[in-house]
């Protein structure tokens, strides 16, 4: 393998824009990869920028049927004939001009961030224009078109991976991504997410544990609302390492969705950009601990688009690049400018929120009257015995 990373990077991924108003506002991929650009990020290391390309329909079947791709085409031609039949055209998935071909786009880029890894022309690829992972194989959900992360992986295995390990730190349950390996034993999908009792999509429950053949394949960590920094780490930690220590991933595929953070509108989470940061650190060790250092690394949801989200993916980014930026870096004061200039909202000045995360490791013992510890003991009830461990 010849080390490095790959991001994955082209100005017409903020095509992907379902309007005024919408949550998914595009600039916050503009304002991301304008604050890699600040930090020197491409071409400084070992961090390559390649456009990348649309992911064709030979792709998109590997995951979507044909019938709905071919709606996609159709809205995507002729935005007001949708009517909300394959879940276009609905409040949370508009139909736009375009809407195939920026989909298809980032569902492209991450595939072929996800070969260059497998043929090992790099160590690591990250694209945080992708983690769409709501899109189902018939229906768009929850601002997600084509599920570029479940191509991503169906890809690994159609080129030989016998083991690919997914996991989703999203605020929102991975439930496409589930969805599209539930009964294959080759993928392990991990979500660690806020309790579906309060939170779109409703699924996530400990409980779901994969299909027949793949019986402790879906792993479910729902957090209570409210859990901070060290809760979430304690959570993620509690599960995840022992999980990949026994599934043995050949790539660890993971999501970023930095919808997690205390100022994010759609959810209840409280976590900050520092524990974010903590997170992309761990599954880059994780990936060289447990997937001979192969690792995809994806964006997700983030709804405040200024403040946390061009933080925490330039972390991502950064992380991967071999060249962590320090929490306490001061940001440029260029970036801030563009900042205001497109947005009229003032940009954060350090790379920190000013926190440092601690928690508390599994080993030394669990609360049984904490609302966590309850939810992180549900989980490894439901799935460790399948693995073989001791819940």
């Amino acid at each position: 393998m010849s080390g490095g990373a790959l991001l994955m990077w082209d100005e017409a991924v903020t095509g992907y824009d379902f309007g005024s108003g919408h949550p998914m506002d595009p600039v916050r991929l503009a304002l991301t990869m304008r604050l890699v650009e600040a930090f020197g990020l491409p071409g400084a290391s070992g961090l390559q920028v390649v456009p990348g390309s649309p992911a064709g329909d030979s792709t998109l079947r590997l995951v979507h049927r044909s019938d709905y791709i071919d709606a996609v085409r159709r809205v995507s031609a002729a935005p007001r004939t949708a009517d909300g039949s394959y879940g276009l055209g609905t409040e949370d998935d508009p139909a736009f001009a375009g809407m195939h071909e920026s989909s298809a786009l980032i569902a492209g880029q991450t595939v072929g961030a996800a070969e260059a890894v497998w043929r090992g022309e790099v160590s690591h690829g990250v694209n945080f224009a992708g983690g769409l992972h709501h899109a189902m194989p018939g229906s768009a959900a929850g601002f997600c078109v084509y599920n570029d992360a479940s191509l991503a992986i169906a890809r690994l295995l159609e080129l030989g991976a016998e083991r690919v390990a997914y996991l989703d730190v999203d605020v929102h349950h991975g439930d496409g991504v589930q969805t599209a390996f539930w009964d294959d034993p080759r993928v392990l999908t991990i979500s660690l997410h806020e309790h579906p009792r309060m939170l779109f999509p409703g699924t996530g429950w400990p409980e779901e544990t994969g299909g027949e053949k793949a019986e402790g394949g879906a792993v479910n960590i729902a957090v209570p609302p409210g859990t901070s920094d060290g809760g979430w780490l304690r959570a993620l930690h509690a599960v995840v390492p022992e999980l990949l220590r026994s599934f043995r991933p050949q790539v660890l595929v993971t999501q970023h969705g930095a919808d997690t953070h205390i100022e994010d509108p759609l959810a209840h989470l409280a976590v900050t950009v520092d524990a974010q940061r903590v997170a992309a650190m761990v599954c880059h060790h994780w990936a060289h601990e447990y997937a001979e250092g192969r690792w995809l690394a994806l964006g997700g949801g983030g709804y405040a688009v200024v403040d946390v989200v061009p933080r925490s993916w330039t972390h991502l980014v950064a992380i991967a690049a071999g060249e962590p930026i320090a929490p306490e870096t001061m940001i440029p004061e260029d970036w801030r400018r563009q900042v205001y200039a497109r947005t009229r909202q003032d940009a954060p000045r350090r790379m920190t929120d000013g926190r440092e995360p601690l928690w508390s490791g599994w080993e030394a013992g669990y609360d049984p009257a904490s609302a966590l510890d309850q939810a992180v003991i549900a989980t490894r009830r439901a799935v460790y015995p399948a693995h073989g461990l001791l819940p």
